[in-house]
């Protein structure tokens, strides 16, 4: 039997350990020093501009900075600067824009907007030449190398970690900084997981949930969206707690749920929403330590609980593309997408 040639997708999430890895090499000392500069200038709210699979990792970087330093972050909507040119009141607020491109007119806007506002903008950008970058106060520059499939995964996974990284620099927090630092080791387990059982689940399913909270729930998101671009997949992504509430209604006898369920404060609430999702006949499969069975896909911790979430999202990304291909769809080239988005 003639195998299908490898995707581009399967190659480039493969890559993101090594990724990491290089940001770290190459950045270290730049990352500790704008930590320290964010520290001394004390802002009192954050604020992200991002969309799509970016968005998703810059809601991560929401839940981790609320969590660890306490700082509010909000997401502001890009169509607020490029299309309704509102006036926003940033003085002394942190700025972060994530984008793989830098290209995109709303997300370059918005910054120069929160610029000329008084915000301190950083840019977590894959090409450091990008007009985003180069109309940041500071550049992250994640030199994951070129992405060529449409589905973006180590871009996004790569971002998160950086921002996490951030975050850590920003807070001060040892145990955080040590343990982010020690992601590529545990995204390079997250990558032998085998989640054969999901694919059969969802290799035929008309629609499925995603859940997760937390940290978890900007993973869950992303991967609805991924089971959306690649697998056309009809998939929708909830907290654990929303989801008790009118999306349990369509829950019906092996209607098919992944679970992401890390090991931190949110761990016993989202043991109770499980729970109800397997009363109302749902077929949930959990992402969570301990050994791999019939209901439980194989994850191994990070060095913290609040990073496991990005482990358990490369994971997802190789069931992604496996459910892609296994439903007939070539994970690169999705029919209506393309690898740059430009919105105004």
């Amino acid at each position: 039997m003639t195998q299908s040639p490898p995707t581009a997708m399967a190659a480039e999430l493969r890559e993101t350990p090594a990724a990491l890895a290089r940001f770290f090499d190459r950045e270290d000392a730049a990352l500790r020093r704008l930590g320290a500069a964010l520290r001394g200038r004390a802002p009192g709210f954050a604020a992200t501009c991002a969309r799509g699979s970016s968005e998703h990792a810059a809601l991560s970087f929401k839940y981790l900075l609320e969590i660890v330093a306490g700082l509010p972050v909000a997401s502001i909507g890009p169509s607020v600067a490029s299309i309704y040119r509102a006036k926003l009141r940033l003085g002394g607020a942190l700025l972060v824009s994530v984008s793989q491109s830098g290209q995109s007119p709303d997300i370059v806007a918005l910054q120069a907007a929160g610029r000329a506002a008084g915000a301190i903008a950083i840019a977590v950008v894959n090409d450091a030449d990008s007009p985003l970058a180069r109309g940041a106060d500071a550049v992250l520059p994640l030199h994951a190398g070129a992405e060529r499939s449409v589905a973006a995964t180590k871009t996004c996974l790569v971002s998160a970690a950086v921002l996490a990284a951030l975050v850590a620099e920003l807070a001060d927090d040892a145990p955080l900084r040590r343990a982010v630092r020690a992601l590529p080791e545990a995204l390079d387990q997250a990558l032998a997981a085998d989640w054969g059982a999901a694919e059969a689940m969802l290799a035929g399913a008309a629609s499925a949930y995603v859940v997760g909270r937390g940290p978890a729930l900007p993973v869950a998101l992303e991967a609805a969206l991924k089971l959306k671009e690649t697998a056309v997949l009809h998939a929708e992504a909830f907290s654990g707690a929303e989801v008790m509430h009118g999306p349990l209604q369509l829950v019906a006898a092996g209607f098919p749920v992944i679970a992401f369920r890390p090991g931190d404060a949110a761990h016993a609430s989202m043991g109770d929403s499980i729970a109800r999702l397997r009363g109302a006949g749902g077929r949930v499969l959990v992402c969570e330590a301990g050994p791999a069975d019939a209901a439980r896909l194989a994850f191994r911790p990070t060095a913290h609980p609040l990073l496991d979430p990005l482990a358990m999202l490369l994971s997802f990304y190789g069931l992604a593309e496996a459910v892609a291909r296994a439903r007939g769809h070539d994970p690169d080239h999705p029919a209506h997408l393309r690898k740059v988005t430009q919105t105004l």
